[in-house]
């Protein structure tokens, strides 16, 4: 893994209200801190400093941007976290892959499991994975890469990047799952979470947040 610079921007408040906060997370910044002071710079230390008692609901990999939602009060954490563990969250998300895919939807159906040696990599496991499965949707190809829309079933670790991988198509930019062109001739990784809709936490009405991708 490469030094950890985050990236010095202003926080993007998408949507705050009484129990929810929504932003939109830069690229490099992790969701939480990491071991050792060197990684004590996260959103949620960002966050803290604004909206003092915010709380954690779920994260997103460092590399990653997008719509993330944080809990204000300890009923709205409980609340968003039981629809996250019963998928009753949609998410979405837009990521530039290497290839020019064939096919213009498919399911990725394939188990997940830590590889250990390889920590924090992850890997396709048909003995030990816990299940993990991903809808795509091809919206644009050309110059030898393809733009796909995807929408995870599951909430696995890394599971958008092993599972693009596993097709043959790694998300650009990777520095996990990616080799040569594909991962050094981009600034970044090239996923992003573009939409996110949930129930709030105060009456249940189910509300949509969104942000563009910066690629």
């Amino acid at each position: 893994m490469d030094e950890y610079a985050p990236p010095d921007v202003p926080l993007d408040v998408i949507h705050a209200d009484h129990e929810l906060l929504v932003v939109n997370k830069p690229s490099g910044l992790l969701s939480v801190p990491g071991r050792g002071a060197h990684l004590a710079d996260c959103l949620l230390a960002r966050l803290e400093a604004a909206f003092p008692g915010v709380l954690l609901v779920h994260r997103l990999d460092r590399d990653t941007s997008g719509v993330m939602v944080f809990a204000l009060t300890p009923h709205a954490q409980r609340h968003l976290g039981l629809q996250f563990e019963h998928r009753r969250t949609k998410k979405t998300y837009v990521a530039r892959v290497a290839g020019e895919m064939a096919e213009s939807t498919g399911t990725v159906d394939l188990p997940l499991a830590v590889d250990w040696p390889n920590r924090p990599k992850q890997r396709v496991d048909h003995e030990a994975g816990r299940p993990a499965q991903t809808d795509w949707r091809a919206l644009k190809r050309g110059d030898g890469e393809t733009r796909v829309r995807l929408l995870p079933r599951t909430g696995r670790s890394h599971q958008l990047r092993v599972h693009m991988a596993a097709l043959g198509h790694p998300i650009l930019g990777d520095p996990f799952y990616a080799e040569g062109p594909a991962r050094d001739d981009h600034p970044r990784l090239m996923l992003h979470s573009e939409e996110l809709r949930l129930l709030h936490p105060d009456g249940g009405r189910g509300m949509s947040f969104r942000a563009k991708a910066p690629f």
